[in-house]
């Protein structure tokens, strides 16, 4: 095409812009509408499951929207050579201080008809309004999985189908767009691939997936966002904090704050459970305690500690050894790690594995009896974590979690990680080809 014919072109294009825009909303209506009266079935991904109390019919939101972005209108644009980033070493890794060469985004406006096509493009800085929503009503949500490179150098992903799920759970309590957590995985997917070099080398390490979906549209109301971004970033990380010589970490419980209440959303992965956190968990390292443990209601109710599940091992009133977990009431994230842990625990015939309340008094008690044996956290970022004392109050409960033989806890972490880096198959880890 001859240069004057493009740029008229480009100058009608600009020009016309707003009827191209009515047309494609236009264009989206029909497609909504066949949608609807197509007998094709919905994809409906299984929500999370419910506490043992609720009834076995509670309806099941729908997860995947009719209109999505697509794997197959993927653009990728490679970093120039003059972009790329020096590699650092495992041993200086951290937890999210350095990020790889490329990332994703992928835009939603609904004034264009919805999800436009998904980018990989070069590591750069987010341009965004000064009234952006995300930055004034925390609509925002992100998500936190992990690619491990295996014993066989393959690549993997544990489990993503659940962070989509939870994270268009989130979306759908944040008036965010949902989409088709099988199209993101897919998309991830070829991310990873492109800076697979950035997947650690070793079992120690990994690489960090952060899958992120803030609200764009730059006014002051608080109502759904008619624009929003979706994006994507990597990161290589080693330990996510520091513990005790034995590996064990102390916990720090404070009954007068709370981390989340009935009909909130604690058992969402949203950004405001986790900035008001940040000044009572220096307050317990000030104590020696390497995180808080969140109580709730007037029984002081174990939710979760830290950014983690908890778990808690002893001995039950049948003399059976019993591993148990707090029910998912809404306080409670659901995390990927604490179901998996419950899965692979509930086929283990000399182990009782419950989800139940409970409280710090049946927590003193059980350690006072001698039946306390192991308490531990659990999470993507961590795996696995013992816990060795609990500050309650104005006392130091200790838990003989790193006294136990062949401890519950390491026996969970070993399998998790086995799965995880290839020394055992398993339908648990999905292998980047």
């Amino acid at each position: 095409m001859p240069l004057r014919r493009s740029k008229a072109l480009v100058k009608w294009i600009y020009e016309n812009q707003h009827k191209m825009q009515t047309l494609r909303r236009c264009s989206s209506t029909l497609r909504y509408k066949e949608l609807e009266e197509s007998s094709v079935p919905s994809l409906e991904p299984v929500a999370e499951v419910a506490p043992a109390h609720e009834p076995a019919t509670k309806p099941r939101p729908q997860l995947t929207p009719d209109i999505s972005f697509k794997f197959d209108d993927l653009q990728v644009t490679l970093a120039a050579p003059y972009q790329l980033q020096k590699k650092p070493e495992a041993i200086d890794l951290g937890f999210g201080k350095y990020f790889t060469d490329h990332m994703m985004k992928i835009n939603y406006h609904r004034e264009l008809g919805g999800w436009q096509k998904p980018e990989i493009s070069p590591f750069e800085h987010l341009s965004l309004h000064p009234a952006a929503k995300a930055l004034h009503y925390a609509v925002q949500l992100f998500e936190g999985l992990k690619a491990y490179r295996g014993v066989d150098d393959k690549i993997r992903l544990f489990r993503p189908d659940l962070n989509m799920q939870r994270m268009n759970l989130a979306a759908q309590r944040s008036g965010l767009p949902m989409f088709d957590g099988e199209e993101l995985i897919k998309c991830i997917t070829r991310l990873v691939q492109i800076d697979q070099e950035w997947v650690p080398h070793s079992e120690t390490s990994t690489l960090y997936i952060r899958p992120t979906l803030i609200g764009t549209e730059p006014t002051f109301g608080i109502i759904e966002p008619e624009s929003a971004l979706l994006f994507v970033i990597l990161s290589p990380v080693s330990a996510y904090y520091k513990t005790n010589s034995d590996g064990a970490v102390s916990i720090y419980a404070d009954p007068n704050v709370v981390r989340a209440f009935p009909g909130g959303v604690g058992n969402r992965k949203v950004g405001s459970n986790y900035g008001p956190t940040i000044e009572i968990t220096s307050r317990a390292a000030k104590l020696g305690h390497q995180q808080v443990l969140w109580l709730f209601g007037p029984n002081h109710e174990l939710t979760e500690v830290g950014a983690m599940n908890i778990f808690v091992v002893y001995i039950n009133e049948d003399g059976d050894k019993q591993l148990s977990t707090p029910p998912l009431n809404g306080l409670i994230l659901p995390g990927v790690t604490r179901r998996s842990i419950l899965e692979l625990a509930g086929e283990w015939k000399e182990l009782t594995v419950k989800e139940e309340v409970l409280t710090m008094q049946r927590i003193a008690d059980l350690n006072q009896q001698g039946r306390l044996l192991e308490m531990f956290g659990a999470g993507t970022a961590v795996v696995v974590t013992p816990i060795s004392n609990v500050g309650y109050l104005d006392t130091n409960i200790p838990v003989p979690t790193m006294q136990q033989h062949n401890p519950v806890y390491q026996r969970l972490k070993d399998t998790l990680l086995a799965i995880q880096y290839g020394h055992i198959e398993h339908p648990f880890a999905k292998v980047i080809t």
